[in-house]
């Protein structure tokens, strides 16, 4: 297949209605991943503070320095979540938080041993760009030292949370205090070069052009191209509600569809694109199936950050395999880096 320009591509939007975009993405998903299967993973979405210094304008969650509503979970109610979660069968979290100003590395470092003496088989998928960045600037030090502290301490992998749209006209207008475009391709850059796994991310429908969307897709494209770092790419729309950008309207179902098949056609050298059951539902997110996606994402045990704009799905495991089935496909459990752990 011919690698698509951004012209292509918006002429494929364009010309393209819902159906036949999504007809073209799942050929194309069938030919990378022949399998009838769908995967995903058993894991926990866990915030160890709600405290922020960014003050990003779409967000729910945060609570700025000192305010009465911030907290930073005690090590006991930490383990206390991941003793819950491996009951419950996951292997894995989510670990994030916000960019707090008074925990240096050498905290992050400590929580992350303390969850590896008590859980060795956990694997940690923590932290983003952003709060990478943060600390970097905060303890004076590389990025490229501070994520070789983490991994030591712990670290498995990294999400690809903080990209929001990668373009830095979008992201003074969203986030100005947090890091550039080319900060956080440089995080995933350094993290790539260490040896380590990351995803990618898009949250689309903050008033962006189609056109930052595509730039947005180029770049991550052009640094998979030089790494192959990327694991998969997961786009999700804005939620407004709560946020200081309520007045916005809300993407469209449809439209979601329609930007993640476009993905999957654009982002060649990715090998997995992720459905967002959690934004848009667990049904959107199984029409998802047949748009693109082959992964369905986690059983998200906790989610804080989207449930705090008034969006909460939520999906026990044999539910997400009984929609993965429903759809026609075979469910199967997978590592962040797409192993298959089930045969």
């Amino acid at each position: 297949m011919e690698r698509l320009s951004p012209a292509a591509a918006q002429y494929l939007w364009d010309m393209h209605d819902v159906f036949s975009l999504g007809r073209l993405a799942h050929e194309r998903r069938m030919a990378l991943h022949p399998a009838p299967i769908v995967t995903y993973i058993v894991d926990r979405n866990i915030n160890y503070t709600n405290i922020c210094s960014c003050g990003c304008r779409f967000c729910a969650f945060f609570r700025p320095p000192g305010h009465a509503d911030g907290y930073v979970l005690s090590m006991e109610s930490l383990l206390h979540k991941i003793e819950e979660t491996v009951a419950l069968g996951g292997y894995q979290i989510l670990l994030q938080g916000g960019m707090h100003p008074d925990l240096p590395l050498s905290w992050y470092e400590s929580m992350l041993r303390n969850i590896k003496s008590a859980f060795p088989q956990i694997a940690v998928h923590g932290f983003s760009p952003p709060e990478i960045w943060f600390l970097a600037e905060q303890e004076g030090r590389s990025v490229a030292v501070v994520l070789e502290r983490l991994r030591a301490a712990g670290l498995d992998s990294m999400p690809g949370g903080g990209a929001e749209i990668l373009v830095d006209v979008v992201r003074r207008r969203i986030s100005p205090r947090k890091c550039t475009a080319d900060q956080w391709l440089e995080v995933m850059a350094v993290a790539h070069k260490l040896g380590m796994r990351t995803t990618a991310t898009m949250m689309f429908g903050v008033g962006e052009s189609l056109g930052e969307r595509l730039e947005h897709l180029e770049r991550l494209r052009a640094l998979q191209d030089q790494t192959g770092g990327f694991t998969a790419f997961i786009p999700w729309t804005f939620q407004p509600k709560q946020t200081q950008l309520a007045e916005m309207v809300e993407v469209s179902a449809h439209e979601y569809l329609k930007m993640l098949a476009l993905s999957r056609l654009y982002l060649d050298n990715f090998p997995n694109i992720q459905a967002s059951w959690v934004t848009q539902g667990p049904h959107i997110g199984q029409l998802a199936l047949f748009w693109g996606a082959n992964d369905f994402g986690s059983t998200m045990i906790e989610e804080n950050v989207v449930a705090a704009t008034g969006v909460h799905f939520q999906l026990y495991e044999a539910e997400l395999r009984s929609l993965i089935e429903r759809a026609g496909f075979i469910p199967r459990r997978r590592t962040m880096d797409y192993t298959i752990i089930e045969e």
